[in-house]
């Protein structure tokens, strides 16, 4: 007889973002091996017929599969929005089914979407579907005591997300002076503008170079680097991973993402990983990541005059820089990488039932 599987539901592996790179942490890092996991990809890139395919197709083979009673557990991973309304069906079909849930929370602005977006109507079904998850997985304290103020019955477990430590560490004198790298959607809310006002007003004739990883509104960011008159430091990499992704971490020497809403970057995570001082904001779970002045600086959403006076100083001191992200990179191997995470995860399934394969 075949083992039942326990059913992970998120965006595709491919998609831009920070779930898929959680799930291919945990495919790299065995979770799918140790455990059987299947994979019911509900969303991801393209147009509208693609993105309906998708769920489509992984609603189908989920129904299929809780109708054949195949399914041990059920782990989505949801951000907010338009992604909690497609998971939460899936959340409704393992409860209807009597099947263990775990509702893994990435959302950055799920506070804004519950508080601001959401009528009573939306937000009691946001809170019932909280009630009935088996567990609700948080990314960070911050984010757990949220949860428990909205949804107080909710069960719910802070998780970290994991990341794959490069080996060995990359050589901090083969990086290149004053480049500093961003990751993530560029606009506001990660803080694009806000980096690029700052670095309007850093001294000229120092080694300076911005390179931004990331769709959104590159053209507008563009067009706000000419207007600052930094356009010839600022490169627009476009959507970077891989091999890429590696290269850029190994060759920049300060990370900057001053973003106004977070769950817990996993940007922020490699660049710390890859030996990278963190130039970003204690919004979400940053601050559990970074400690200002240890593994970087944290300033407030905003303040571009601080955030140019702290990126100032890593680009200054070159030994200030190398200490903290030699820093930055101890505290992920103990604190964030798969090695440290991944077993919590396997401990949370084997308390719901689940069994290795």
């Amino acid at each position: 007889m075949n083992m039942k599987k326990i059913l992970m539901i998120g965006t595709h592996p491919d998609t831009m973002g920070g779930i898929a790179s959680v799930i291919n942490v945990y495919r790299d890092g065995g979770v799918f091996d140790r455990y059987p996991v299947e994979y019911l990809s509900t969303h991801r890139d393209g147009n509208a017929a693609v993105k309906l395919k998708t769920f489509g197709g992984a609603l189908v083979r989920f129904a299929s599969m809780l109708l054949r009673r195949q399914v041990s557990m059920v782990h989505v991973h949801t951000a907010s929005r338009a992604s909690f309304w497609r998971k939460s069906m899936f959340m409704l079909g393992a409860r209807l089914f009597g099947i263990p849930s775990i509702l893994h929370l990435h959302g950055a602005e799920f506070h804004v979407f519950y508080g601001k977006e959401s009528g009573a109507l939306k937000q009691h079904l946001i809170r019932s579907t909280f009630r009935h998850a088996s567990r609700v997985v948080v990314l960070s304290d911050t984010w757990r005591q949220w949860i428990e103020g909205v949804c107080p019955e909710a069960r719910v477990s802070v998780i970290y997300n994991p990341v794959l430590v490069p080996q060995p560490a990359p050589d901090w004198n083969r990086r290149t002076p004053g480049r500093t790298l961003f990751f993530g959607r560029v606009g506001p809310r990660k803080g694009t503008y806000d980096l690029l006002g700052a670095m309007a007003t850093l001294p000229d004739g120092q080694a300076l170079s911005l390179h931004m990883g990331g769709d959104g509104e590159v053209e507008k960011a563009g067009a706000a680097a000419a207007e600052l008159g930094v356009a010839q430091q600022v490169r627009f990499l476009g959507w970077v991973r891989g091999d890429a992704k590696r290269q850029a971490l190994s060759e920049a020497m300060i990370y900057a993402l001053p973003s106004y809403n977070e769950g817990l970057p996993m940007s922020v995570l490699e660049a710390m990983a890859a030996g990278l001082p963190i130039l970003s904001t204690p919004v979400g779970g940053i601050p559990e990541a970074v400690s200002d002045g240890v593994e970087g600086f944290l300033v407030e959403p905003g303040d571009v005059a601080a955030l140019a006076a702290r990126w100032q100083q890593l680009l200054s001191d070159q030994g200030l820089a190398r200490r903290m992200g030699e820093a930055a990179r101890r505290k992920v191997e103990q604190s964030f990488s798969a090695e440290a995470i991944l077993p919590q995860v396997e401990r949370l399934y084997e308390s719901l039932g689940a069994v290795k394969s």
